[in-house]
């Protein structure tokens, strides 16, 4: 199939079905990274190594997503972006392959490997899907790219621990490996081959990256991630000992979250092409609110059940517009700066259990969480309001709201 440029469209009108391709490879991959929590006590058992060394598996896949997106974003810069898609799904395919017929040594570097491989793809994948969305609709093709990774957290991770429940802790990584060649297999067909309209230039990427607009947008990506996903991390742990809700129904409430996800990633990628700065200041102010009753009504079901479900749309309103702000004021340099957004993402995501510990080990009850939220999402506001704020009367396209 031949390369074009990416194509001009409207702003009304189904995405096109590439856009939901990539979502389903991101859900893929992504589902690996949410997978081996479930399992870590039998990878430890397995592997004949002490819990805490199994729990630096995820640590080195979250190492190879923040520190090796953006290096792989600059090599893989000149290739076309099909080519680049498929490459980091197969290298990711063939380093959870490796991770599975090794020992713990060589499974700690293959998720390093994974990670990077994930990253990489997750920043070509978002550039990829708002150059075939067209002009007017890059939020909201950002969201359903998005999307993919809310349902690895909120499905493929638990369903893959439910696998390896039956036929031991490999086996949810093998399905993944199979939907991630799935995935490539379809997108090799199904994406259509697109090349920027202007001559990729390492250059003009660094160049991009020192506009401090883009700062401000990865310290809201980071703060306003750490602000739910705090929250969600010890969520499973507040149902049991604080609402006192059925083992057996801690996995329905933790899934409203993912459907709040759905729904605010629906609504916030349409709200972000044309009011970004709303979107942001939405999720993250609801994300504020709604942490707070969570912590003080933490012991009643009825509060927290549905409570759980609009924290998922608050926290989600926001991410399209993230990277609707990114590319908007890298437009002319997209690759890197969306790498460097997926690193901001895993980054708050990595600081929830540092900001947790400093609560927790002090003897603070497990509600606790929850302020530490609303006080991030707080803390998102300053830079959300700053980003909407023009420099200069003359201003460039990068500034834009």
């Amino acid at each position: 199939m031949s390369t074009t440029v990416d194509p001009p469209r409207t702003a009304t009108g189904r995405l096109p079905l590439g856009v939901y391709l990539l979502a389903f490879s991101l859900f893929a991959m992504g589902s690996a990274e949410f997978l081996l929590a479930g399992v870590l006590p039998a990878v430890a058992e397995d592997l004949r190594v002490p819990l805490a060394s199994a729990g630096g598996l995820i640590t080195a896949f979250a190492l190879g997503v923040v520190l090796g997106g953006p290096p792989f974003a600059v090599l893989s810069l000149r290739w076309p972006r099909r080519t680049a898609l498929l490459v980091t799904q197969l290298v990711f395919a063939a380093a959870v392959v490796a991770g599975l017929l090794g020992d713990y040594p060589t499974l700690l570097v293959c998720r390093f490997v994974a990670g990077v491989a994930y990253a990489g793809f997750f920043a070509v994948a978002s550039v990829t899907a708002v150059s075939l969305a067209g002009p007017g609709r890059s939020a909201r093709a950002s969201g359903v790219v998005v999307s993919g990774l809310s349902v690895a957290m909120v499905a493929g991770g638990p369903l893959g621990t439910l696998l390896g429940a039956f036929v031991g802790w490999r086996g949810g990584f093998w399905a993944v490996v199979v939907l991630t060649l799935a995935g490539a297999a379809a997108g090799a067909f199904g994406v259509p081959a697109t090349r920027s309209s202007v001559v990729p230039s390492v250059r003009r990427e660094f160049v991009a990256m020192r506009r401090p607009r883009l700062w401000g947008v990865y310290a809201i990506t980071i703060l306003s991630t750490a602000a739910y996903m705090v929250s969600f991390n010890y969520l499973a742990a507040v149902l049991a000992e604080v609402t006192r809700v059925p083992g057996v129904w801690i996995p329905a409430v933790l899934a409203l979250f993912g459907a709040g996800a759905f729904a605010g990633l629906s609504l916030g990628g349409r709200i972000a092409d044309r009011r970004p700065h709303r979107a942001l200041l939405a999720g993250a102010v609801g994300t504020a609110v709604l942490s707070v009753p969570l912590a003080v009504f933490a012991d009643r079901a009825w509060v927290v059940v549905p409570v759980v479900f609009l924290l998922g749309v608050a926290a989600f309103v926001l991410n399209p517009a993230v990277y609707g702000r990114v590319f908007t004021i890298a437009a002319d340099a997209p690759t890197l700066a969306g790498a460097v957004t997926v690193s901001a993402f895993q980054l708050g995501i990595s600081l929830t259990p540092v900001f947790a510990a400093v609560a927790l080990t002090t003897g603070a009850p497990v509600t606790t969480v929850s302020w530490i939220g609303a006080a991030l999402a707080l803390l998102t506001v300053p830079p959300i309001l700053l980003d909407h704020k023009p420099n200069h009367p003359r201003r460039q396209h990068d500034q834009n709201s």
